[in-house]
């Protein structure tokens, strides 16, 4: 509904300041017919609302003077009229100060009848006022303000106490935890170190058993090894010495054969040779004799 409101409000302003503009825009070119048009309509929008006109005079010297001014002229309308729109007062809202009887005067100057002059000058007044109306629904009072700025501050100020009250509390908490966890990890630390110690004595103990062991098995061991090895090292160098004869023996006898294939690539070698100069000597010679006979 708030929305809605305002959205009406909105549209009605819009539509209140075209008015007013065209109405100054005719007073500023003389054309009191559009300035008399432009104002039916700005008095039949204003008039549509539900907000009553509120008209201060711009200085205390125009409200005392202003009516006494038209009495004595004669002019009786003008009098009750800006008497009219002096009476006015605001009503919880900013006030228009507006100079209604020179306006009027300026649009009797103009060509306009003294009734349609004193109707612009209140369709004006009520386009201002309207305007008035809707700026001030658009902000908020400064009291207001101050109030919502104290509400947040009490409230800022009791979040700000309650969030150091729960640091305090956790940091308490924690430091507690943290000398629970610092004695358990002492005690669990000087219980780790013992049982460290006994098992280290323990172990140590059973390796120096294990090393007595060993070192008797082993020089059991190294005794009977050395006497295989010793065997079955001059058996080797028997075994080795055959060897060396038949690998002398083999030697020789590659050495002959190789002795006798390279001489036999020789003879195969001369004999390619001897068939290749021959072939190409009697190819030479036919091919000679074939072209003779070309010839």
């Amino acid at each position: 509904m708030a929305a809605r409101r305002s959205a009406i409000l909105f549209s009605r302003n819009c539509a209140t300041r075209s008015s007013s503009l065209n109405l100054l825009n005719g007073l500023a070119s003389g054309d009191s017919s559009a300035a008399v048009s432009a104002a039916r309509l700005a008095f039949s929008t204003s008039s549509s609302s539900s907000v009553q006109p509120q008209i201060q005079v711009e200085s205390r010297e125009f409200l005392s003077s202003k009516p006494k001014d038209c009495l004595a002229s004669g002019d009786s309308s003008a009098a009750v009229s800006a008497a009219a729109f002096l009476s006015a007062k605001p009503k919880g809202r900013p006030a228009c100060h507006l100079d209604t009887l020179a306006l009027v005067r300026r649009l009797e100057g103009q060509g306009v009848p003294s009734k349609q002059a004193e109707a612009i000058t209140a369709a004006i007044a009520e386009v201002l006022n309207d305007s008035l109306d809707i700026g001030s629904q658009s902000f908020v009072a400064r009291v207001e303000m101050q109030k919502a700025e104290m509400v947040q501050d009490s409230n800022f100020g009791k979040f700000k106490s309650e969030v150091k009250n729960s640091q305090e509390h956790h940091f308490s908490l924690l430091q507690r935890e943290t000398e629970k966890l610092r004695v358990d990890i002492d005690k669990l630390q000087s219980e780790l170190r013992s049982l460290l110690q006994r098992e280290t004595e323990k172990f140590r103990v059973d390796l120096d058993k294990l090393r007595s062991e060993s070192r008797y098995e082993i020089d059991k061991v190294t005794a009977g090894q050395r006497l295989d090895l010793n065997l079955e090292r001059g058996r080797m160098r028997d075994e080795l010495a055959n060897q060396n004869a038949e690998t002398t023996n083999l030697t020789n006898k590659l050495d002959k054969e190789i002795h006798t294939l390279r001489a036999h690539l020789e003879m195969t070698k001369y004999d390619i040779v001897k068939w290749c100069v021959a072939t190409l000597v009697a190819l030479s010679s036919a091919g000679i004799a074939v072209l003779r006979i070309m010839m």
